[in-house]
């Protein structure tokens, strides 16, 4: 009967052969299996005996051979736990043992494991295989036995203690599917499945395992290689070699070890099975299996160590902060942010004293720094894998770049000319609904009250302008190839340019109103006869031209067609052809001149403001605006919480870096016409 599991990968402890070390070529043999039987943990109840056949049909090299990895104490997570690897083609099956060739990295990292191999001070391995069929067999009076006939070893590792029966247990990583066949009846002519050799080397091992005492001291290892002396040895021969009505009776000794070594397999298996669900470092088991602590000892032993770790998780220690009231890291993390910017620009940035450290560091020796202040050990990395992990590790570097990023942006973004925002208004938007703002008119005239007389209620007349704030965005991504090659522009100029770029865009809205000359809420445009804001008759930019288009916007009135504002302007608004004449008008007089030829002191007050957007739609006109602070003109509102530029960083997806965006939440519009004056010019 055949079916179809999911298994995970395995292990099995092995044995270094450190008289085959060869110092020039940095190799030695491994002993991966030998063959015996190891009792395992059912993955459905009671436990059974597992068998890896080492018929060369059965086993598949292939992984071996190309060279797999030869790890510290399986370790799959990082680059650094590889030591060595297999040297392709060196693996085989002899004499009923599996056998391979390791050659040890020349990192100065494993220096120190490779002269403990050299001195016989790490002798055990471990091997990870997975098994893709099992015969399954049930000997009279015993457990199940597995015996592994299609199977692959596809990595061997260092580890501290060989005999570990716990090894075999769930492994790391993705289940593969396994075919296991059970057979309803006893093996051919009533044969257990195990073949003469097999029992053979069984045997040995466990004679060789027999301790002095009844007591063992040390964990057992099922597949160490069995290690008699000839005396021992040549009895033994002549034992099976014996027939079967001569043979010697088995001491009971042998009986003794065998349940002796059995025990201490519980014992072992229990303490790491319990120490491993619970969270606990295995150095904590080994030390427990080692002094050969019992199974309710450890029990109670192991229960006080996870309440220990309870109460220390449950601890918040003060976590001290240098005099300077700020953490270390985020010192270190603003230094080497300046120094960046300094190197970007010394004019705009200062160099400060905590970033002359990093003063000339590249961005890839930067990127190491970071690494190494989060633990990460660089040493032996490439360019291109420091720089992926600098980007996509807990540094600090890809906030350093958000940082310098932010700060040019913002920097480039300020220092850009808002032309518009002296004769408008700002306000800030909770939404991004649409927002009504409405336009006050006078204030109801008092009346006379008399005596004894009541007072007369009035009205506001209001009229209502509405509109809502958009948003617009770009992303800007620092790849890998960026801190390569040295790019410090990629993720200064180009994030300073953006930062000019949303600048811009404000101003291509604000003043895109007063070009477009929009309807308001009334139905006419913003400039129109009707609204008394627009001269019939286009004039030069002159002192009587101004004088009667200050006159207009004085004689404006409110909502209710009489009350008389007298709105003042503060602002002369010129494009930019006319930014000099505009200059000349309000200029003071140094010399005396004719009475005709003097500008009044009314018309000198006003702040020119030349804008070239205005050019683009005519060069001529000219325009008048009072201060906001009188009566609203043009309002332009920022997403609350969001005021200009808004920078979001985020471990890259679509590229192989880091992404910034860049956002703008952004809206305006005219809400009275009554504060702005337009002359077409001539």
């Amino acid at each position: 009967m055949n079916t179809m599991i999911a298994l995970p990968a395995m292990r099995r402890s092995a044995e270094l052969a450190p008289n085959s070390v060869d110092p020039d070529a940095r190799t030695v043999e491994v002993i991966w299996s030998a063959g015996a039987r190891v009792r395992r943990a059912s993955f459905f109840g009671e436990p059974y005996d597992e068998e890896l056949s080492l018929d060369p049909a059965h086993v598949r090299l292939d992984r071996l051979n190309a060279g797999a990895p030869f790890l510290k104490v399986h370790e799959v997570d990082t680059l650094d736990a590889v030591i060595g690897s297999v040297v392709p083609g060196s693996a085989r099956i002899e004499n009923g043992r599996g056998i391979a060739q390791v050659r040890i990295s020349e990192r100065a990292d494993v220096e120190p494991i490779w002269r403990d191999i050299q001195a016989g001070h790490i002798r055990a391995v471990s091997i990870g295989y997975q098994v893709h069929r099992f015969d399954i067999s049930k000997p009279d009076g015993g457990r199940e036995l597995w015996r592994a006939v299609d199977w692959t070893p596809f990595e061997v590792s260092a580890v501290p203690v060989g005999a570990d029966p716990a090894a075999g247990f769930r492994a790391k990583g993705e289940h593969h599917d396994c075919v296991l066949h059970r057979r309803d009846a006893p093996t051919q002519e009533g044969a257990s499945p195990m073949t003469d050799k097999t029992q053979t080397q069984a045997s040995d091992a466990a004679t060789a395992a027999t301790p002095a005492t009844t007591q063992p001291t040390e964990p057992v290892e099922t597949e160490d290689t069995p290690m008699t002396d000839d005396k021992t040895g040549a009895a033994e021969a002549q034992t099976r070699n014996q027939p079967k009505s001569q043979a010697t009776p088995a001491p009971d000794t042998e009986a003794i070890a065998t349940r002796a070594r059995e025990a201490e397999r519980d014992r072992v298996s229990t303490i790491y099975d319990l120490a491993g669900r619970l969270n606990l470092v295995r150095s904590f088991a080994e030390d427990l299996v080692k002094r050969g602590i019992s199974v309710d000892e450890s029990r109670r032993l192991i229960l006080d160590q996870v309440a220990a770790k309870s109460d220390e998780t449950r601890t918040f220690p003060n976590v001290s902060v240098p005099l300077g009231g700020r953490d270390e890291r985020i010192t270190r993390r603003d230094a080497v942010a300046n120094a960046l910017l300094h190197r970007y620009s010394p004019t705009l940035f200062t160099l400060e004293d905590a970033a002359r450290q990093y003063r000339g560091m590249t961005l890839l020796e930067l990127a190491r720094e970071s690494l190494g202040n989060a633990g990460v050990n660089t040493r032996g990395l490439s360019r291109d894998e420091v720089a992926t992990r600098a980007l996509h590790s807990t540094s600090d570097f890809p906030e350093i770049l958000s940082a310098v990023t932010n700060k040019t942006l913002r920097q480039a973004y300020e220092a850009y000319p808002r032309t518009f925002m002296l004769f408008c208004r700002q306000v800030l938007a909770t939404d991004f609904k649409a927002m009504h703002r409405v336009q006050l008119g006078e204030a109801p005239q008092l009346l006379e009250v008399g005596e004894s007389g009541e007072f007369k209620r009035g009205t506001l007349g209001e009229s209502k302008e509405s509109y809502k704030v958009k948003t617009y965005g770009r992303v800007v991504a620092i790849t890998r190839q960026t801190l390569i090659n040295d790019d410090l522009d990629a993720f200064t100029r180009i994030p300073a340019m953006y930062g000019n770029s949303i600048a811009q865009l404000e101003s291509d809205v604000v003043w895109g109103i007063i070009t477009a000359n929009p309807a308001m809420a009334d139905g006419n445009a913003l400039f129109h006869t009707t609204h008394k804001n627009l001269a019939g008759t286009g004039t030069a930019l002159a002192v009587d031209a101004v004088g009667a288009a200050r006159a207009a916007m004085a004689k404006q009135t409110g909502l209710d067609k009489k009350t008389v504002l007298n709105v003042r302007p503060a602002f002369l608004i010129v494009p930019a052809s006319l930014e000099l004449k505009a200059e000349q008008l309000v200029a003071q007089n140094l010399l005396p001149a004719a009475t005709s030829s003097v500008v009044p002191q009314s018309i000198r007050t006003l702040a020119p403001i030349s804008e070239p957007r205005l050019d683009a739609a005519s060069e001529t006109a000219w325009y008048l605006a009072a201060s906001p602070n009188q009566i609203d003109t043009i309002e332009y509102a920022y997403l609350e919480g969001q005021q200009g530029a808004y920078i979001e960083t985020r471990n890259g997806f679509d590229v192989d870096g880091v992404e910034i965006k860049c956002r703008l939440d952004f809206g305006a519009k005219a809400i009275d016409w009554r504060g702005l004056y337009k002359n077409p010019g001539a």
